[in-house]
């Protein structure tokens, strides 16, 4: 009976949702954390009679066939790409990004990789990395004799010194723009990769070429919409229970059969 096994295709396709939906809620206060959002598609279907056919008693086309479809398979996993809340923190090294764009860091081996997260540190040679230990690319080094750091909104970076009135320009941060947000590949740890269906990054300074601003002393929240999870988690908690309706149902039509003399 092929009702079952549409069914258990239904019950796995909300279990995935429930996956997606908890793990949205556990990155809840995650810095410049997206959510996710399952995407769905049918599976192929049977057709004992296709439409258009021809009818062998009367020679008269079918205006319907017989389709049966076999359930539901997962299509996509997509990040909801959405400005996070900015939150003041003070911190001379938390950036937010003001609209769109990535900070791009370098991994073990040069291989570049991006990020949101604005939660910047130094090392004890001074230079500026992400809170995992990445360098920020351009690289950039702050003298150990710095009082203090500002970084204006189109990401110069002054250091300030105790013994002179004129800051020093220590660089400046770009930021990396994608045609396809939603294509990056999440490594973890905040962190995200170019893919194919991303296409390559385009660089540029912050407030040019349509990428947002830095904001210096604000860390961008997570965006997502605990109401809008929940919401959605009773939704596939109710469809997954329907499913097992329907295999218990499916279970009881065959126990009946099988009772027949």
């Amino acid at each position: 009976m092929q009702s079952l096994r549409i069914a258990a295709t239904g019950m796995q396709a909300q279990s995935l949702r429930v996956e997606v939906i908890s793990n949205n809620l556990a990155n809840m206060n995650t810095t410049a954390y997206t959510p996710r959002r399952a995407e769905f598609a049918d599976l192929h279907y049977q057709q004992p009679v296709r439409a258009g056919t021809i009818a062998a008693s009367d020679g008269t086309i079918l205006p319907a066939g017989v389709q049966v479809g076999l359930g539901v398979r997962p299509s996509a996993v997509t990040m909801d790409v959405a400005q996070g809340p900015l939150a003041a923190t003070g911190g001379e090294l938390d950036l937010a990004i003001e609209g769109p764009g990535w900070l791009e860091v370098a991994m073990p081996g040069g291989v570049p990789a991006y990020t949101r997260d604005g939660g910047l540190k130094r090392t004890g040679d001074g230079l500026i990395v992400t809170s995992g230990g990445h360098p920020v690319q351009p690289e950039i080094t702050i003298p150990a004799d710095a009082v203090s750091i500002s970084i204006n909104a189109e990401g110069e970076v002054y250091a300030h010194f105790r013994d002179r009135v004129e800051p020093e320009e220590l660089g400046r941060l770009t930021l990396a723009g994608f045609v396809n947000e939603k294509g990056l590949e999440a490594l973890g740890g905040n962190l995200y990769a170019e893919t194919a269906a991303s296409g390559p990054p385009f660089l540029a300074a912050p407030g040019e070429e349509g990428l947002g601003l830095l904001r210096q002393g604000y860390l961008e929240g997570s965006s997502v919409d605990a109401v809008r999870e929940l919401t959605d988690l009773i939704e596939a908690q109710r469809g997954y229970e329907l499913n097992a309706k329907v295999i218990t149902a499916s279970d009881q039509m065959l126990g009946a059969t099988t009772q027949l003399r």
